[in-house]
């Protein structure tokens, strides 16, 4: 860095979000560098092909050789946008052990290989920043990382992906199936041609394990998140859950277990949330994250999560503070992993949970399922029964129950479930939900 002189920046990748990037650099100068104390200045974009038009950015900065960019020696601040787990992997550790401060949005990246890329940036004293990578522009990575490091995190909950809560929203608000539902998103442009990772919640899974690692100071994968997406979801489990008070939700939830020695766990999974909570209320595109910590209590954080210009915003609020960081010649320590606690099998984890099945219409027969319940150690909250008409009717199963149960591990639902699939009172197609947030 030449005394006086500019921080200059490299940037990897122009789609959506690096376009966007591209042109705060080059637009808000001034703002910047009031901002930051030194001009930022862009000296080149690495992209897979060049001869692609961006309005608003010079053909001249566009470079294939994105190695040679980040390695060239005089970079302050690498800002990497590409996404996926190669080339970008390569990239970014390059950068730093050329004396790079790196900011990414690479959720995908940072949820296999956290552990080292922050030891690259400790063991090189640069900055690792990646707000935009969990919630786009809502701001929960620094409160994390900085703002609740002092305090206790007991659990974290979160709709971390738009594409799908709008899918439920709609499925909720307006009585779609899901297949309309998606094809709504996809024409808005909410949801990708091939929806896979966002639908099967590998999108949040990802989000899911970088808050797991910071909240619990553990390291995290995307390997170890217990996923499950939204395919399933019907429009008889949108009107269950109406009817017990609560919304579907996909949820990306990490919490410790009671053990002496507590464990993590980390989850994404359709959801009751009771229309109490604040989550229940999300609606649309938008993303939100409930924390709920010992001293500051609980905290809501509300905003996009995605998109160019929001997802930008985050990106620019760790390059300015990168940049500050390297006037003063110091860089942000990346604390990860210290605690070392294992994370639990999903078998371990517990919730309530709203189960539903068809039952034969005579005595004994509430008794004879409450006795199931117990037998799991599964204490039932509540229960509704309804009487099946018409084609609902089958085999003799005239009515159905509706049970909300108390907090229970799953394996104990396990055995719950596969006894009633077995007993000649229960009719086929046990259904159940997990209830978080009361």
């Amino acid at each position: 860095m030449a005394e006086n002189g500019p921080l200059k920046v490299a940037l990897l990748g122009a789609g959506v979000v690096g376009s966007q990037v591209a042109r705060v650099l080059l637009a808000e100068g001034d703002t910047l560098e009031s901002r930051v104390g030194r001009r930022l200045e862009l000296v080149g974009i690495g992209v897979r092909r060049e001869g692609i038009e961006r309005a608003g950015i010079d053909s001249s900065l566009f470079t294939t050789d994105s190695m040679g960019l980040v390695t060239r020696g005089d970079i302050d601040v690498v800002i990497e946008v590409i996404g996926g787990i190669e080339p970008a992997r390569s990239l970014v550790l390059a950068a730093m052990r050329s004396g790079a401060s790196v900011i990414t949005a690479n959720k995908a990246l940072l949820a296999q290989d956290m552990a080292k890329l922050s030891a690259t940036a400790n063991d090189n004293e640069v900055d690792l920043y990646y707000e935009a990578a969990v919630a786009g522009a809502i701001p929960i990575i620094r409160p994390l990382r900085e703002s609740l490091v002092g305090d206790e995190i007991r659990a974290v909950m979160g709709i971390v992906n738009g594409t799908t809560n709008y899918i439920l929203d709609k499925m909720t608000t307006a009585s779609l199936s899901f297949e309309e539902a998606l094809q709504q998103a996809q024409d808005l442009g909410f949801a990708e041609a091939d929806p896979t990772a966002d639908v099967e919640g590998h999108d949040a899974a990802a989000k899911a394990a970088i808050l797991a690692g910071l909240a619990f100071h553990t390291d995290v994968r995307q390997s170890d998140v217990f996923c499950e997406g939204i395919t399933s979801v019907t429009a008889d489990d949108i009107a269950a859950a109406d009817a017990m008070g609560c919304v579907v939700k996909l949820l990306a939830i990490t919490k410790l277990t009671n053990d002496d020695e507590p464990r993590v766990i980390v989850k994404v999974h359709p959801t009751m949330v009771p229309k109490t909570h604040p989550l229940a209320s999300v609606s649309g595109a938008f993303n939100a994250i409930f924390v709920d910590s010992r001293d500051a209590g609980q905290l809501m954080f509300l905003g996009a999560g995605a998109g160019g210009a929001p997802t930008a915003s985050a990106v620019m609020g760790d390059v300015v503070t990168a940049a500050r960081n390297r006037l003063r010649g110091s860089a942000a320590h990346v604390q990860t992993g210290y605690m070392k606690r294992e994370v639990a099998p999903i078998g371990d984890a517990t919730a309530r949970y709203y189960i539903s099945f068809d039952v034969e219409d005579r005595p004994g027969v509430l008794a004879a399922c409450a006795t199931v319940f117990a037998r799991h150690n599964v204490s039932l909250q509540t229960v509704q029964q309804s009487y099946l008409e018409g084609l609902e009717r089958r085999d003799g199963f005239a009515a159905r129950l509706g049970v909300m149960t108390h907090e229970a591990s799953e394996t104990d639902l396990a055995g719950v479930l596969a006894e009633l699939a077995e007993a000649s009172f229960v009719g086929t197609g046990v259904n159940y939900m997990r209830v978080e947030g009361s």
